[in-house]
């Protein structure tokens, strides 16, 4: 974890005016393409929902701006963050569930498998006390939502990027899938949800090198 220097911080100003605001949070969803990703994972019998946490990882991984994190004045950069998503149990309730980040796909998903397991037979709603290197996601696959907002506690500030996406769905013969990315206005901006998108596609595009055979 690295502290930013807040005096030669280029968005510095910005910080201040949206660290103090009611509400400083930010979303945007998108449709994106998943004509070449879903059959893919399909036929190669990989999770759908487990493929999505890792491309969901990997790209905000990529882009510092979704690492910053929020602690009082301070701002800091996580070295890696990781997915921390909603499982659905048997009882139709959901628990929470935080697996490692691992940039190698298939130990990824073994581990994930692994996680996923353990919280289903122990569910918790609970996060390791003062641990903010996650990346909040959940699916809700019964609807091709067009916005999301995220139940979000303002104080402490919570920096933490949230990300959801639904029922994918087929447009002019291409299979779309909603995607919402949600994150606090002090530490990052549009240009930084947009090149989220960007990466994230070219990702979907080409699901045999991201994801390779599990």
């Amino acid at each position: 974890m690295r502290p930013i220097d807040m005096q030669t911080w280029p968005r510095r100003e910005h910080f201040k005016v949206f660290k103090n605001m009611g509400y400083p949070h930010f979303s945007l969803c998108a449709n994106m393409e998943i004509s070449a990703f879903q059959p893919y994972v399909k036929a190669q019998g990989i999770s759908f929902t487990v493929a999505m946490m890792y491309l969901i990882a990997k790209t905000a991984n990529a882009i510092p701006e979704f690492r910053y994190r929020i602690h009082g004045e301070q701002v800091v950069e996580h070295e890696v963050v990781h997915p921390s998503t909603t499982i659905l149990t048997n009882t139709e309730l959901f628990t929470f569930c935080s697996i490692p980040y691992n940039a190698d796909f298939p130990a990824f998903a073994a581990k994930a498998a692994e996680v996923i397991a353990h919280v289903k037979e122990h569910p918790t709603l609970e996060d390791e006390p003062g641990q903010d290197n996650l990346l909040f996601m959940t699916a809700i696959p019964w609807v091709s939502f067009t916005s999301l907002m995220h139940p979000i506690d303002l104080n402490p500030a919570d920096s933490v990027p949230r990300f959801a996406w639904g029922k994918f769905f087929t447009d002019a013969e291409k299979i779309k899938l909603p995607l919402s990315v949600q994150g606090h206005h002090a530490v990052m901006d549009g240009i930084h949800l947009g090149r989220f998108y960007q990466l994230i596609q070219a990702d979907l595009d080409q699901p045999e090198i991201m994801l390779g055979n599990v």
